[in-house]
């Protein structure tokens, strides 16, 4: 059986954007569903999704392990799974690392660029690496099943995690730095090392992380995947668009500023990006996993290699923790 998992999109959901994910094909999304929103906002936020599942019930569910995937794919249906980009949600509280994952959470990032209780984000100078408390909430991730996300943190704070953490961990979206070398995109050491351990990297669409942005190519977005399989195993290797489908632009200044900012902090590199880029015409939304497919074929990756990076390789890493 072959899967198809986009892991990684923030959207603003609508049947509109359910409906295209189900014409890609996708038996999984991984969806944000917290940016800054501390424990009680988080309980706002699932009561909408509970309104969602119910109006689109003929299409999504609620996903909580890989056994929803096998049943999303039978019932042509998509699974959700939660995610949070920050830990924001379990506030200082240790025990909201299990209240969440009972509200469905199956992802959690560490930190969102910023430093956090928990490990130190991308754009900050100094990278401290994880936290006391973050140490205390690996431990309690692992315990209960929230995967420890890494995709907007610091360097040697994902080092340590990756060592922290008893099962395997992931960045959800990000590229190589050696593609296009932004604060956001990962070395090759730290991929090498993400790959021995097991853990997983989607692999994203979203321009600001893309060589040439929105004018990347397919065949420069797949040659840097063939490369990147080079580094890591291509076992470990998926997709992780970070689509952010029918958003308006207000939405990225609460991306970045949260509650935190009083100033406009656009992160990405500069001011200029304030508003949501235009995503590549070959990737405009799920429906060019169908582009993915033809350009990572093209590029020299056999059948089974392609269908484990578009979903097979993100399935098994369900399964397997």
């Amino acid at each position: 059986m072959n899967y198809k998992i986009d892991n990684l999109q923030y959207c603003n959901w609508s049947r509109e954007v359910f409906e295209i994910n189900r014409d890609a094909g996708l038996d999984a999304v991984h969806v944000t569903i917290v940016y800054h929103e501390d424990y009680d906002e988080l309980l706002v936020e699932t009561k909408k999704w509970e309104k969602l599942f119910k109006e689109n019930s003929d299409l999504i569910f609620l996903g909580k392990t890989f056994k929803d995937i096998e049943k999303a794919n039978s019932e042509s249906k998509t699974a959700i799974f939660f995610g949070f980009q920050n830990c924001s949600p379990i506030e200082d509280d240790i025990n909201l690392v299990e209240k969440v994952h009972q509200l469905g959470c199956r992802f959690m990032q560490l930190t969102y660029n910023n430093q956090s209780l928990l490990a130190t984000g991308c754009y900050e100078k100094i990278d401290s690496g994880v936290t006391n408390f973050g140490k205390e909430a690996i431990r309690e991730m692992n315990r209960v099943g929230i995967v420890i996300d890494m995709s907007h943190s610091a360097e040697k704070s994902t080092f340590e995690a990756i060592e922290l953490s008893e099962k395997p961990i992931a960045i959800t979206h990000s590229n190589p730095s050696f593609w296009h070398d932004v604060k956001r995109n990962k070395s090759n050491e730290l991929l090498k090392t993400l790959g021995e351990s097991k853990g997983m990297l989607g692999l994203s669409l979203y321009p600001h992380h893309l060589k040439n942005n929105s004018n990347c190519s397919l065949e420069s977005f797949c040659e840097m995947a063939a490369r990147t399989a080079e580094i890591m195993n291509v076992r470990n290797i998926g997709i992780g668009s970070d689509l952010c489908l029918k958003q308006p632009d207000s939405v990225v200044e609460w991306m970045r500023n949260g509650t935190w900012s009083k100033s406009k902090n656009y992160g990405e590199g500069s001011k200029d990006k304030s508003g949501f880029p235009k995503q590549p015409k070959w990737f405009e939304d799920a429906r060019g996993f169908k582009n993915l497919e033809k350009g990572l074929n093209k590029v020299g990756f056999s059948e089974d290699e392609v269908n484990g990076i578009l979903g097979n390789n993100w399935f098994n890493f369900y399964k397997n923790i």
